[in-house]
């Protein structure tokens, strides 16, 4: 914590106290004018007063002098500038509550060796509290310790049965570690880590997240497993897959939320091959559990009048038990719709974001093909319901009736392992048309208005033909009569 915070907060008066890191590393040693890193942070706390005053007009004036020779400050539009000395704007903050900025952009240097470091100091004013600074120890690290990354992965795990994950690294820089090595695994939402190593703190009786350290200070060249494996276990009933990843450092610092001290046996490193072929900065499993997301078709009959536009509300129901949430590889699936002979469908409107437009689905490219319904889709987002249940209002126009004509709509999504309720038929059932839309119907129409327009004709030519001299009837023909 940074000092200068003055804790006398009982007398009403505004404090105000930074709540930033005492160590920062930068970047590693071995990544040299290729780093880069935004990640460092300047909060502001206002201590909660008697009073309830907020902090007014605060402002954060950042010195990074001290960084030459080990980093190199990029472009950071968060505060204004001017060298190395950065003005940052935090305007009013409220009674016990602060605020942060990411100040600078700090880009590495070549030629510096691990343990290089410089000083950043920073003071904060208000107009009606006193005056604080702070300083930040900003370090080079290293060496990058690598990991294999994407590893093979674990698949049919069902819930309560534990896996396994054995953690590997190299060291394929020219640096040798000067700090113990710090290894820290976590698990996604759904999956919990098995909290037995007495050199692994764990976060919580349930955890998600391990940090387990060890002696070794890795040599150039060296490479290194765990002596035994880590336990997890799938223990969300709903889970359809998840991810195990874990990273290595020298310079890490125990995460404060990791309190649980495992009860076991501790790990060690176990001495491998050099494995230069290791060059990703995580180790990850990816998890497909047995669960299954089953889906079944949301249908209705094409019912109405020939002539008609009718709306039919398709989709999918989510059975279950497990839930996709759209992420990672957790696609939500699709449902495709062919309709009856016989209709059209003129639209499949949607809504989004106040706006919308007219097709949900993507159109066939072909008379008779499938209209492809993506339900991970922005314009799927309104129709989608927590009940598991998407469906939307198709327009189907009847053209002609066509006995037991029907069309089908088919689900799919890659968790979906009973295929006997994935399809169903949408009947058709036409009605006549009534009588005047017979009249009108064009095939109708064009001729009636033909013969129409023969009749008019006639009639005026015949018209024509009465009023002119010498025809009968005419004024001054035989025959004729005046008053």
């Amino acid at each position: 914590m940074a000092a200068g915070s003055d804790r006398s907060a009982g007398s009403g008066r505004v404090v105000m106290r930074f709540e930033t890191v005492q160590t920062f590393v930068m970047y590693n040693a071995d990544e040299g004018a290729k780093a880069s890193n935004d990640d460092f942070v300047v909060p502001v706390f206002v201590e909660a007063s008697k009073g309830r005053e907020d902090a007014r007009n605060v402002k954060v004036v950042v010195d990074a002098s001290g960084l030459a020779g080990v980093a190199r400050l990029g472009e950071n539009r968060a505060c204004e500038a001017e060298g190395p000395i950065y003005t940052c704007v935090y305007g009013d903050l409220q009674n016990g509550d602060g605020e942060s900025y990411q100040p600078l952009t700090l880009l590495g240097v070549d030629g510096v060796e691990p343990g290089d470091s410089g000083t950043v100091t920073y003071t904060a004013s208000a107009d009606n509290a006193p005056t604080v600074t702070g300083t930040t120890r900003m370090t080079v690290g290293g060496p990058t310790l690598s990991a294999p990354g994407q590893e093979e992965a674990v698949n049919g795990l069902a819930p309560g049965k534990p896996a396994t994950v054995t953690p590997r690294l190299a060291n394929n820089t020219r640096f040798p570690a000067r700090q113990p090595v710090a290894l820290q695994v976590n698990v996604s939402d759904g999956l919990t880590l098995t909290a037995r190593h007495g050199n692994c703190f764990y976060s919580g009786p349930t955890p998600t997240s391990a940090w387990c350290t060890f002696p070794t200070k890795p040599a150039p060249g060296a490479a290194y497993r765990t002596s035994a494996p880590l336990l997890y276990t799938v223990t969300a009933p709903d889970k359809l897959t998840g991810e195990v990843t874990y990273t290595w450092s020298s310079d890490s610092q125990q995460p404060a939320d990791h309190t649980v001290r495992g009860t076991g046996a501790p790990l060690t490193l176990v001495r491998t091959a050099a494995r230069k072929e290791f060059g990703d900065s995580h180790g990850r499993v990816a998890v497909t559990t047995t669960v299954q997301a089953d889906y079944r078709p949301v249908t209705a009959p094409v019912r109405g009048r020939v002539g008609d536009t009718v709306k039919v509300r398709l989709g999918v129901d989510a059975l279950g038990p497990g839930r996709l949430s759209g992420d990672g590889d957790e696609e939500l699936g699709r449902f495709e719709v062919v309709p009856p002979e016989g209709t059209t469908v003129t639209s499949i409107p949607y809504t989004f974001e106040d706006d919308g437009g007219k097709w949900a689905c993507e159109r066939p490219g072909r008379p008779g093909g499938a209209f492809v319904c993506e339900i991970g889709h922005d314009r799927f987002l309104e129709a989608r319901h927590e009940d598991g249940t998407t469906a939307i209002d198709f327009h189907i126009r009847i053209d002609r009736r066509v006995p037991g004509a029907q069309g089908t709509i088919r689900t799919y999504n890659p968790f979906d392992r009973t295929p006997g309720n994935d399809v169903a038929a949408i009947p058709l059932e036409a009605s006549p048309a009534p009588p005047y839309r017979s009249v009108l119907r064009p095939a109708v129409l064009i001729p009636t208005a033909a013969l129409v327009a023969v009749a008019l004709l006639y009639i005026r030519v015949r018209r024509r033909h009465r009023g002119s001299p010498g025809s009968p009837g005419s004024p001054g023909s035989p025959g004729s009569t005046t008053s």
